[in-house]
């Protein structure tokens, strides 16, 4: 298919791109990969009175560690920019994981972290790792720029709380508290394919304990799933197979899957606990 008419403005500057977000409203989307935006648009599943492309934007383009060990990522970070990264490793070992695991190597090339969440497929694997590491969403507009919780940012499927006018500029995660280690297991029928099952785990350890745990589910409900229960049962304690093995439980009955072709409820509950399992024993040395 063919898309509606619409005009495309491509902007300098992030001030002449909130000025047309502004002037368009809901009208408008925001075009950064386009790896999603793209198919929907040729599909009128969207139907934008204007397209603002934000390639032009070269301050967006950018994944950093600032002072105090937040990792920031600009809007125009490419997967593949994170693939590759030299800064992530041992320090952010979940991001990295994730990584390559996102897509194929064609949406990797064009595809963006902030799109991604700003395009809140429930089957989105990078939601899940922002969920897991208490990520939050930066976003400008005409006001200033607000903080958004990644706990607070999606709202529903396809649907996040960015209000007419705004733009995500920028995803942040917060500097760890401990030693971090993480891991993104991604269940999938074929390369590049979406999840029929993901699971996002970060562990922070510090005098042999958890100070610190996040968990977070992809394709197994309306959203991605971040399991509070699942989290809470490791923190304070030390990893043992009991422990381990609670943790797999309870995030397993944090998950809300549906049978379709891709599997049945009851087997999808089963890949959650033996991920989350797994994750945690290959991530931190489990004590005996």
């Amino acid at each position: 298919m063919y898309p509606a008419r619409f005009r495309y403005e491509a902007p300098r500057s992030l001030d002449e791109a909130l000025d047309l977000l502004r002037t368009y409203g809901d009208g408008a989307k925001v075009l950064a990969g386009g790896q999603s935006l793209i198919p929907m648009v040729k599909l009128r599943f969207a139907n934008p009175e204007l397209l603002v492309d934000i390639n032009n934007i070269p301050v967006l383009d950018y994944h950093r560690e600032e002072a105090g060990g937040t990792l920031a990522i600009g809007a125009l970070c490419r997967h593949v920019d994170l693939e590759y990264s030299v800064l992530l490793g041992d320090r952010r070992p979940l991001v990295a994981s994730a990584a390559p695991l996102i897509a194929d190597p064609i949406v990797r090339n064009r595809g963006t972290l902030v799109g991604s969440l700003c395009h809140a497929d429930p089957q989105g694997d990078w939601a899940s790792v922002m969920l897991a590491l208490d990520g939050e969403v930066v976003a400008a507009g005409a006001t200033g720029r607000r903080v958004i919780p990644m706990a607070d940012f999606v709202t529903g499927p396809f649907q996040t709380a960015l209000l007419p006018g705004e733009l995500a500029v920028e995803a942040r995660v917060p500097a760890p508290k401990g030693t971090p280690s993480g891991r993104y297991l991604k269940l999938e029928r074929r390369v590049g394919d979406f999840a029929t099952v993901g699971v996002a785990v970060a562990v922070e350890t510090s005098g042999g304990k958890v100070v610190r745990a996040g968990i977070a589910l992809t394709g197994v409900g309306a959203n991605n799933i971040k399991a509070v229960e699942a989290e809470r049962v490791l923190v304070g304690c030390e990893l043992d197979a009991a422990t381990v093995e609670e943790a797999g439980r309870l995030a397993a009955e944090a998950a809300r899957p549906r049978t379709d072709h891709r599997g049945s409820a009851e087997y999808k509950r089963h890949v959650v606990r033996t991920f989350v399992k797994r994750a945690l024993e290959s991530s931190v040395p489990v004590a005996a």
